[in-house]
């Protein structure tokens, strides 16, 4: 039975649209928002830096190695359904984020939110797919793009309000009308879809890949915040590696009832896309979560001003990717996507200038500045490569696999981060320096794989 058979008409398809994009910004505004909050969250708890990294990776675990599965399960049981069900975790995970006693139960309110989140999101887009047809169906995806934008270049500046002025618990107070306005327009409005024969229901994948990934963060977040190789790292780095190629060995013998299908990377392409993916948003999550916490920890900014300081990121992203979207689809995708990595990483070497009393407008805006320019001219490309690189049919799975893979980067690189976090005054400094360079080494890497792996990569329009 297939998505259209299964879906009943209701309301006017705008009605879906707002559902949609009020669930999806709870994902996109907890991206932005607790990066203003880490240094008032980690004096609040008398955290150390292994537990600041678990705050931010409690989150990014589940959500990284459950997005593919949670599409799928939309795809099974209804994406209304699982909807209605990730936005609803997701909210009450927030009330307790923010009720939270002690880090341990913050850890699990916090991972809660990345299983509501993996829910939410791929039905949210699902959903769209199913309201609207052609031309329509693109505008609704703009609107939707545009408005995650959007909440989260407001986010930070009302979490950093919050912070100041009511405190850390208050930012997870934010979701509660989001969430609860989305609830209330699915259930009313939103008309059930689904596609039984799509659903790749892989429990035992799911399990593998969450342990794999659980368990490889764990030893890194330890090497990092500790600077030793201890047994315990060892073992969880062994372990999760184990656990990951297991996977690949799940998937390999489920072949296309897979989460992951395998035959997707028998293009070279696909693999170049999703190795640039993981090394842009790698450096780039690693940028972004070290900038707003040492120009508070050691620059004096406020949180306000820290959300301030991070306002042309969403800005010039949201202006400069329609255009180079556009550009692309003339000159084709390689060229910008060699050039916007290498100018993220000249953006992070810009950053070096960042010292503990960097005026803003002559030091910190220009190094956040070139690194959106550099997120601009690559974003666009790079995912409407990926839906053009593999067959329209698996469409859906790549750009889910893509977004998932984007994550996984933000997870690692965050894992890294303890011998950075866990320092103080000049060393802090000293620290998100080399943080910086190597992550401009990396956006180098990132600008390397798309000239040498993605000679004849194609692009789709929407």
């Amino acid at each position: 039975m297939n998505a259209r058979a299964r879906e009943k008409p209701r309301a006017d398809p705008r009605w879906t649209l707002a559902a949609c994009v009020l669930a999806s910004s709870l994902s996109f505004v907890e991206g932005s928002v607790l990066n203003v909050a880490l240094p008032a969250l980690r004096a609040s708890y008398g955290a150390g830096a292994a537990e600041v990294q678990w705050v931010v990776n409690a989150y990014l675990l589940p959500l990284s190695a459950l997005l593919l599965l949670g599409g799928a399960l939309g795809d099974h049981f209804g994406r209304r359904r699982l909807l209605l069900f990730g936005t609803s975790l997701f909210t009450v995970a927030s009330v307790l984020c923010a009720l939270a006693p002690s880090l341990g139960l913050l850890f699990a309110a916090r991972a809660a939110q990345g299983i509501g989140a993996a829910l939410l999101l791929p039905n949210s887009l699902a959903l769209l797919n199913a309201a609207y047809e052609g031309e329509k169906r693109g505008q609704a995806v703009g609107i939707w793009a545009a408005a995650g934008a959007a909440a989260a270049a407001v986010a930070p500046l009302i979490g950093g309000w919050l912070v100041d002025n009511v405190g850390w618990p208050a930012i997870f107070y934010i979701n509660i009308p989001l969430g609860l306005g989305a609830i209330l327009l699915a259930f009313i409005f939103v008309s059930e879809s689904s596609d039984a024969s799509a659903g790749r229901t892989d429990y035992k994948g799911a399990f593998l890949a969450t342990a794999g990934l659980g368990g490889t963060t764990y030893g890194l977040t330890r090497w990092s915040s500790s600077g030793e190789v201890d047994l315990v790292v060892g073992a969880t780095v062994i372990a999760g590696f184990a656990m990951l190629a297991l996977f690949l060995w799940v998937e390999r013998a489920r072949r296309d009832r897979a989460m992951m299908p395998l035959g997707m990377f028998g293009d070279r392409c696909f693999i170049g896309l999703n190795l640039l993916t993981f090394l842009l948003y790698g450096a780039f999550g690693a940028a972004m979560l070290l900038v707003p916490y040492v120009l508070i920890e050691a620059g004096g900014y406020s949180p306000v001003q820290a959300g301030l300081a991070l306002l042309p990121l969403p800005i010039l992203i949201s202006i400069g990717s329609p255009i180079m979207g556009q550009l692309a689809m003339r000159i084709g995708p390689r060229t910008p996507l060699a050039i916007g990595p290498l100018v993220v990483g000249a953006g992070m070497l810009l950053g070096l200038r960042i010292v503990d009393d960097s005026p803003y407008w002559t030091v910190v805006m220009p190094a956040i500045a070139v690194m959106a320019l550099g997120m601009a001219i690559a974003v666009a490309p790079l995912t409407a490569s990926v839906l053009g690189s593999v067959d329209p049919k698996h469409t859906g799975m790549a750009s889910g696999f893509n977004s998932a893979v984007a994550r996984i980067g933000g997870l690692i690189a965050t894992a890294l981060l303890g011998v950075v976090l866990s320092r103080q005054g000049d060393q802090l400094i000293d620290g998100f320096h080399s943080a910086l360079v190597a992550s401009a080494i990396v956006g180098g890497a990132a600008s390397l794989t798309a000239i040498t792996l993605l000679g004849s990569v194609k692009m789709r329009e929407s």
